[in-house]
């Protein structure tokens, strides 16, 4: 069975304009079919959980929905929606939408990405999460599927 790096940008929203959820949706989504790259978890402490946490989703819960219906994305968020305790004002998701953008990796991390990549740490390459794990993202593809 074939693997797959989860192309979905962090910094891509679905119509509920949640950044990130479309990407735990596919990461969670492969886990559950056993299609996940290895070095991704299914869902993780980083995003997944801050985007969970600033919804009001219970992690077991919408993992478990992802793990036996297999929805698609729209599916999934029409699930997200129904949940009682959900959180989908507009100040919710833009909170969200702000912690996620606004989340620097630390100093090793972004070090490693940037050699990885052939990138010089110089500050030429905007230093949020979401363009660094693009990058690295990137480089899993090419190393797994493209070299």
């Amino acid at each position: 069975m074939s693997t797959y790096v989860p192309l979905i940008s962090s910094g891509v929203a679905g119509p509920l304009g949640v950044l990130h959820l479309p990407r735990l949706w596919l990461k969670a989504s492969l886990e559950a079919t056993g299609q996940l790259a290895a070095g991704y978890p299914g869902c993780g402490k980083g995003y997944d959980q801050m985007v969970l946490d600033g919804l009001g989703l219970d992690r077991q819960s919408t993992l478990a929905f992802i793990q036996s219906a297999r929805p698609t994305y729209s599916a999934f968020e029409a699930w997200v929606k129904a949940q009682p305790r959900v959180n989908l004002t507009k100040a919710a998701i833009q909170k969200s939408n702000l912690a996620i953008q606004g989340y620097i990796h630390d100093d090793a991390t972004r070090k490693g990405i940037l050699q990885a990549s052939g990138l010089v740490d110089d500050g030429s390459v905007f230093p949020d999460a979401i363009n660094l794990n693009n990058l690295d993202d990137w480089n899993e593809v090419h190393a797994a599927v493209l070299k």
